[in-house]
């Protein structure tokens, strides 16, 4: 294992009964690096991660976590990780301050050494003046805040980030994201998964996506997008009486598309002239923008509404 990996995956699986949710995946995270897990739900992604920070026992496969093996030395690899995963939690019976200082317990922190940390973790996330108040009186960004602070309390070599801001409101969740940035300026190594495309294309330094267990691509989100979208969306609504002859001309133009119930969006290569595609469209309703994650996401992943 190189010394620059943080973790590193061979041939990774998970069986739960008759179903496999992980199916055999390679990876390398490296120190230091954002990585984004992303696809639809039932995918895997949450399984990996689990299994990543020793909440999930592995079927089969190898996994390293900063150079720990998995299956052998998971009390090691706890004391040196941070979670936060996507249920917050908090213990209501205690208090803002009480819920750190009772979860460094667990990773052995000496108590003062607990209560300066959980001070200056309250005070980095903007919650010291609630320390004394009961979690259920804080807001869901604030709850979520404060899962942050617990995850970080044992001073992380590696970050998990389960969906961090899945249900937040606007404010809250670009607060957040700004948390994050500011992690990866101190060279953290963190892995995130989230249903949010931009979010993963802003924080991301490599992505990979994933579904029915398997990895479908990996890349640098900017490389994923030129490589499999192009330079540019034309977007264009239609009925479904043109529809099939829109494609036809589209296919004999040599031009790629993906279809979103009356909505054709033609994906313009490096090599094609956008000008030409909007030739062939008589209609006005047409819309031109750059292309993004969520592209990528949808060509590769589809975009039928899944359950978990």
């Amino acid at each position: 294992m190189s010394s620059n990996v943080a973790i590193e995956i061979k041939d990774l699986r998970k069986k739960y009964e008759d179903k496999i949710a992980v199916d055999g995946i390679n990876l390398e995270i490296y120190k230091g690096e954002c990585f984004g897990l992303l696809g639809p739900n039932g995918a895997g992604k949450t399984t990996a991660m689990k299994m990543m920070y020793c909440s999930a026992l592995i079927t089969s496969g190898e996994l390293y976590i900063l150079g720990l093996n998995a299956k052998k030395n998971a009390r090691e690899i706890k004391s040196r990780i941070g979670v936060v995963p996507q249920e917050d939690g908090l213990d209501p019976d205690f208090t803002v301050l009480e819920n750190l200082l009772v979860y460094a317990t667990y990773n052995n922190i000496p108590k003062e050494e607990a209560h300066l940390r959980s001070q200056s973790l309250l005070r980095l996330m903007r919650l010291d003046e609630y320390q004394d108040r009961s979690v259920e009186t804080l807001s869901g960004g604030m709850k979520r805040r404060l899962a942050i602070a617990r995850g970080l309390i044992n001073s992380p070599d590696v970050v998990f980030l389960d969906e961090p801001t899945t249900g937040l409101d606007p404010q809250a969740r670009i607060w957040i994201w700004d948390f994050f940035k500011h992690l990866k300026s101190e060279k953290s190594t963190i892995i995130l998964t989230t249903h949010y495309m931009e979010e993963a294309e802003q924080m991301c330094d490599r992505v990979a996506i994933m579904d029915e267990g398997k990895i479908l691509v990996i890349g640098k989100p900017r490389d994923l997008i030129a490589e499999l979208i192009g330079k540019e969306v034309v977007e264009f609504d239609t009925n479904p009486v043109d529809l099939n002859y829109y494609l036809g001309r589209l296919r004999a133009e040599g031009f790629a598309y993906q279809v979103i119930k009356n909505t054709v969006s033609i994906l313009v290569k490096e090599s094609q002239d956008g000008r030409q595609a909007i030739n062939l469209i008589a209609s006005d309703k047409i819309f031109i923008r750059k292309p993004t994650l969520n592209d990528v996401f949808l060509k590769l992943a589809g975009h039928q509404l899944r359950d978990e």
